[in-house]
């Protein structure tokens, strides 16, 4: 049964009191979320958003009104102009970039084929379901079925706008306690390549939250941490929500100091800093984040988080990382492996190794989750790195001499020597590790044993 919505109408335009008077039968849940929502107290109704141009793409006769389906930032914007030029800038508007990625490859010719519409369906329910799809309009008008509905973050609207505002304040109410909840980012910041939300949960942040629920005043019109909660935060606070010390950004990684999705992380702005582009330094965002953490925290704990952090970035660069893509670079430059992708099992165990495991190793650091750190993380990193990679190869090279290839093998074989024998790795061949934790510089690496055991 709709929802009988009373106050507000006598404001509402001409327009959207026709829409209304539609809608509120055929589509009722629809009306009921507009109707709990701050766009009905502020008499903003479906005209307002879907009002459109003849002109326009998308532009379709409804009833007597000119309309598009899709609200796009460039229509948010009218009211929200601050709001949409911070997204606009933030890697989130950016998320659609994926053509000829890896993942998309893996999407387009590994899992799927053309077969809706010249697109594949695991591009369109999967990949574009976050990333967005670049919405194609049929010569009606209409939306093309391989790319709507969709509601993915980078998506690239027909009127030439980036994003979803919908990608994270669902249709149609739109509420902001919605969007500040860590289940919102878990929509796709989950699974292997980028678990987020459950290494969220597993730190003491996502427990605490857990446990404090009902004293986190999501629905806040201010939201500010210190002020209206401090029981725990989210992945809002962090990266968007108002501190007593910063305003709200919709620009996600403002305050973000690595890259760590890359297969080497690296500092945010370095490449910029290359390039000679004008972009908020690494340390200006590490300030940021840290006057978030210090609504909590003290400063020491504060600052000592951030030097661990570092440091197991490092190591998971100089380590793994580095090495890693030198010998995949390596087995193509000298003919070891051809250029098709995915072909080939070395090149899916090197995906594996910074794409699965070592994402979850580095944002398992990051967001202090112990788990997701070693046995999730570096443990697998490990075991991928020394158990697959490097016999992988060991075979290749091996394949490379019997079919004539002495060159490429030898410069391949003389990498992986350089790499096995330096002091991070030349344990793997019966030496000795550096000065830390072995038998000889401690009892039983540093932990005393009683007659019980070892504690």
């Amino acid at each position: 049964m709709p929802v009988k919505i009373l106050q507000g109408f006598s404001q509402l335009s001409k327009e959207s009191m026709t829409c209304t008077s539609c809608h509120r039968e055929e589509s009722p849940g629809i009306y009921s979320e507009w109707g709990h929502s701050r766009h009905f107290a502020a008499n903003v109704g479906c005209y307002e958003c879907h009002a459109a141009d003849k002109s326009d793409l998308d532009a379709i006769l409804h009833k007597d009104f000119v309309i598009a389906t899709i609200v796009s930032p460039k229509d948010c914007a009218q009211c929200h102009e601050r709001e949409v030029v911070e997204f606009d800038a933030s890697h989130h508007a950016s998320a659609g970039d994926i053509l000829g990625s890896l993942d998309n490859v893996l999407a387009e010719v590994v899992e799927g084929g053309p077969v809706l519409n010249g697109t594949s369906p695991v591009v369109t329910m999967g990949c574009a379901g976050c990333h967005g799809s670049i919405v194609k309009v049929n010569s009606d008008g209409t939306l093309d079925v391989a790319t709507w509905p969709n509601t993915g973050v980078g998506r690239i609207n027909p009127d030439g706008s980036k994003g979803a505002c919908s990608a994270c304040h669902l249709r149609h109410k739109f509420s902001a306690a919605q969007a500040r909840h860590p289940d919102n980012c878990g929509r796709c910041h989950l699974g292997p390549d980028h678990p987020q939300k459950e290494i969220y949960e597993e730190s003491a942040h996502g427990v605490a939250f857990r446990a404090n629920l009902d004293r986190m005043n999501l629905d806040s019109a201010k939201w500010v941490v210190g002020e209206d909660y401090n029981a725990a935060p989210t992945c809002a606070t962090c990266h968007m929500s108002r501190t007593k010390d910063l305003p709200v950004t919709h620009d996600i990684g403002d305050r973000i100091s690595w890259n760590l999705r890359a297969p080497v992380p690296f500092k945010i702005d370095a490449k910029a800093e290359a390039a000679s582009k004008e972009v908020k330094s690494w340390i200006n965002r590490r300030k940021d984040m840290k006057s978030i953490c210090q609504s909590c925290h003290s400063r020491n704990i504060t600052d000592a988080h951030f030097e661990q952090l570092d440091a197991f970035v490092n190591l998971y660069n100089d380590k793994f990382a580095i090495p890693a893509k030198r010998l995949a670079t390596a087995m193509i430059k000298h003919g070891l492996r051809d250029k098709v992708k995915f072909n080939e099992a070395v090149e899916w165990t090197y995906f594996y190794l910074w794409h699965h495991e070592g994402r979850r190793a580095r944002h398992g650091a990051a967001m202090y989750a112990p788990d997701y750190a070693h046995w999730e993380g570096m443990y697998e990193v490990a075991h991928r790195f020394y158990i697959e990679m490097v016999p992988e190869v060991r075979e290749a090279i091996e394949k490379a001499r019997h079919a004539g290839n002495v060159a490429g093998a030898e410069a391949v074989q003389a990498l992986l020597d350089e790499i096995l024998s330096s002091e991070l790795h030349r344990w793997f061949q019966g030496e000795k590790p550096p000065k830390f934790w072995r038998p000889e510089d401690s009892d039983n690496h540093g932990f005393k044993v009683s007659k019980t055991g070892t504690n």
